[in-house]
């Protein structure tokens, strides 16, 4: 009976480990395909873009492969306490991974359709707003992997600046569409990456509040930091 009990242990302990690395892998694989679409935009990178694009699907598998084992320590391990929330906030976050995923998928379809972009867009805005959202993704995931709540409370309190650039981009590209129509096509393009970069860092922050809720048992404050006049979408 002892025997039969070490087993199970063991056994449960060797399911959570797996889904530990379940969880690095994919928030890796989705840093890297962020990465790709970010060097699409700023570097005009075509080959990065389809990159990105080619991930998308293997981002895809590797959520329903975290659900089922996820469903599976559930039914039949009835995790408690720390354990349960690591569990739960697992699924929760390769969720928000697997969506922004799919925002760096269409970062990049959108980015091999800009052209002719004049000089004097905001390139630089764009390319500040990579920047820093691509940092919050990887502190964000950083702080899962090391179960860390002072580093996602970081992540959480970065959102304001992205969202501050975001407003700050929408209203130059705007003005610009609005002075040079012939720059209509290209802006909005730009426009739709904007905020697919804006809504990463949304699901950055989101991850960033699981986190903090599995390593500590408490809640962040629901109303986030804002910046700028961001609409959420």
């Amino acid at each position: 009976m002892v025997k039969e009990q070490a087993h199970t242990v063991r056994s449960y302990e060797q399911q959570l480990s797996q889904l530990r690395g379940m969880m690095v892998a994919m928030g890796r694989l989705v840093i890297r395909q962020t990465e790709q679409a970010v060097a699409a935009v700023v570097e005009g990178d075509t080959e990065s873009g389809r990159m990105a694009q080619a991930l998308d699907p293997q981002v895809d598998q590797m959520e329903r492969d975290v659900e089922t084992l996820v469903i599976r320590l559930l039914a039949l391990r009835a995790p408690m306490a720390g354990d349960l929330r690591e569990i739960v906030a697992a699924m929760k976050i390769s969720g928000d991974l697997e969506r922004i995923g799919d925002c760096a998928a269409s970062i990049a379809k959108r980015a091999l359709k800009v052209d002719a972009v004049p000089t004097d867009v905001p390139a630089g805005a764009l390319r500040s707003m990579g920047r820093l959202v691509q940092e919050n993704l990887r502190r964000a995931i950083d702080a899962q992997e090391q179960r860390d709540s002072a580093r996602a409370v970081e992540v959480w309190q970065s959102d304001a600046a992205v969202d501050e650039l975001y407003t700050a981009m929408f209203r130059e590209l705007v003005t610009y569409m609005m002075e040079d129509p012939r720059t209509i096509r290209s802006c909005t393009h730009l426009l739709f990456i904007a905020k697919n970069l804006e809504r990463i860092g949304d699901h950055a922050t989101n991850i960033a509040e699981r986190v903090y809720y599995a390593a500590t048992g408490e809640m962040l404050p629901p109303e986030r930091p804002r910046g700028g006049a961001s609409s959420r979408a």
